[in-house]
């Protein structure tokens, strides 16, 4: 049931970029030009994402928890560490000079377009790095995030 509900989620999610023009990245690009000719369409996006959650945390808590789920997994607070702050500007900074990030990627790269290629086969390069890297202890964190970690699929 796990697996159904992620696979219609990641599909609304995929729709809702598609619908919003969220693939393409000179929308994405002008979000972040607020120098120039500015679109303020992702703000609009982010601002429906943002009440279309909220809504559905509310609902789940109000329920005990999400529907299809045996119980509710939510992350504890998390220690802004040089980890966190490296990732966000690797991040940001893919985002800024490409105009896509991985979920738009995805979507992208179906149009065969060779930047959108290089920029998923770099992702996934990113990835692969961080996975192969030496063994890393565990954090010693309090944080309930531990729980993020177990699969119940």
């Amino acid at each position: 049931m796990n697996a159904l509900t992620s696979l219609l989620c990641g599909l609304v999610f995929g729709a809702g970029l598609l619908v919003s023009g969220m693939t393409q990245p000179p929308k994405v690009l002008g979000f972040l030009d607020v120098l120039g000719r500015w679109d303020p369409t992702l703000a609009f996006v982010m601002g429906g994402a943002l009440v279309v959650s909220g809504a559905g945390f509310a609902l789940a808590r109000r329920y005990g928890g999400p529907l299809p789920a045996s119980r509710q997994r939510r992350p504890g607070p998390a220690q802004i560490d040089r980890r966190l702050v490296i990732g966000s500007v690797l991040f940001g900074a893919g985002w800024g000079l490409v105009g896509l990030c991985p979920g738009p990627a995805l979507e992208v790269v179906a149009s065969l377009s060779p930047k959108a290629i290089a920029f998923v086969l770099a992702m996934i390069a990113g990835m692969a790095a961080y996975d192969w890297r030496p063994a890393r202890a565990a954090p010693a964190t309090a944080s309930g995030n531990e729980a993020l970690a177990s699969s119940d699929d």
